[in-house]
């Protein structure tokens, strides 16, 4: 027994010598709600290279946006604010139209077509976010958005006047070819947003409406497939340069784990959450011809729209995309 309370003893006095006196702690803010597959991805990665680096960098997250809210972010992250975070970028596209790449409706429809023009996309946001002092770490892409309302939808024209949520350019440029009014709503807000009539409609994936229970104000989900936006993990760059070589090999190495399994569970996720707003008793299904058509000529317009504003580098993009296919 003395033998045993002595190796444990010398056991516990080596891992207090290896281990650093005090962790770096990189505190790390993100939108959604602890239980969305972001969140818990990213909360994997953060133990990831917190067990990777012996404890020396310690990444501890922080959902729903406590520390910082949805749209302060980014901003957060490039001015060290917070020295990691998560962000859909597709929220700054009025910072430059490249970040709404991934938010072009009827584009990219499918995983499949999401991983090729993200893949035709990655370089140009590479080099867009290291201008921002900002390095990309991995990127997610969320279920393909449908369309949520409170009563039955049938054609573009019953949509006039309906309040819809909106979270980025591309939404509140939808809710305006369509005749609805967008309001602005973080992530976090989206409940109390129904449940108030402060937004009766949104587009978005199921796993969000799964998240927040959205069955409880609306009755309706439509599975038009319109874009599959992208959550992307970033790092301060000034923060990066500073960090060990063994760290950052750490890190990189959680961030392509976390990749993978963000992509699988988004697509596990996709089937689980849409039964799940079945079970809550919404009706969950296409759209009706009538509609799909409309909104995939509005989808031509906001394409030609946002090649416009994202010029010779937003085309690039795509024809690197349509040669893909």
């Amino acid at each position: 027994m003395k033998k045993l309370t002595k190796l444990l003893a010398a056991t516990a006095l080596t891992a207090a010598i290896a281990s650093p006196a005090a962790a770096e702690v990189w505190d790390m803010p993100m939108a959604y709600s602890a239980s969305n597959f972001h969140s818990a991805t990213g909360a994997e990665f953060a133990q990831c290279v917190t067990t990777g680096t012996g404890g020396e960098i310690e990444i501890n997250t922080h959902p729903s946006g406590s520390l910082f809210k949805g749209a302060d972010i980014k901003r957060a992250i490039q001015t060290g604010q917070a020295p990691i975070g998560e962000r859909l970028l597709s929220g700054h596209q009025n910072e430059n139209a490249l970040f709404g790449f991934d938010s072009i409706p009827f584009l990219a429809t499918s995983f499949d077509d999401s991983d090729k023009l993200w893949k035709a996309a990655k370089p140009a946001i590479e080099k867009l976010l290291s201008e921002q002092n900002l390095t990309l770490l991995y990127a997610v892409p969320w279920p393909p958005q449908g369309l949520y309302f409170k009563d039955e939808v049938t054609s573009v024209a019953e949509m006039k006047g309906i309040k819809f949520r909106s979270y980025n350019n591309a939404t509140s440029r939808l809710a305006e070819l369509t005749g609805m009014l967008p309001v602005t709503i973080e992530a976090a807000e989206i409940s109390q947003a129904f449940a108030t009539g402060v937004a009766e409609s949104m587009v978005s994936s199921g796993s969000t409406g799964y998240d927040r229970k959205v069955w409880e104000s609306l009755g309706f989900f439509y599975e038009v497939d319109a874009w599959l936006p992208r959550n992307y993990v970033m790092v301060n760059s000034e923060k990066w340069a500073a960090t060990a070589d063994g760290h950052k090999n750490v890190i990189k190495g959680c961030a392509e784990l976390a990749e993978y399994a963000g992509n699988w569970r988004a697509k596990e996720y996709t089937g689980f959450t849409l039964q799940g707003l079945r079970d809550g008793g919404m009706s969950v299904g296409p759209a009706s011809d009538q509609m799909t058509g409309e909104l995939k000529e509005i989808g031509v317009t906001m394409t030609n729209e946002w090649l416009e504003a994202a010029g010779d580098e937003g085309k690039a993009i795509v024809d690197a995309f349509n040669a893909m296919q």
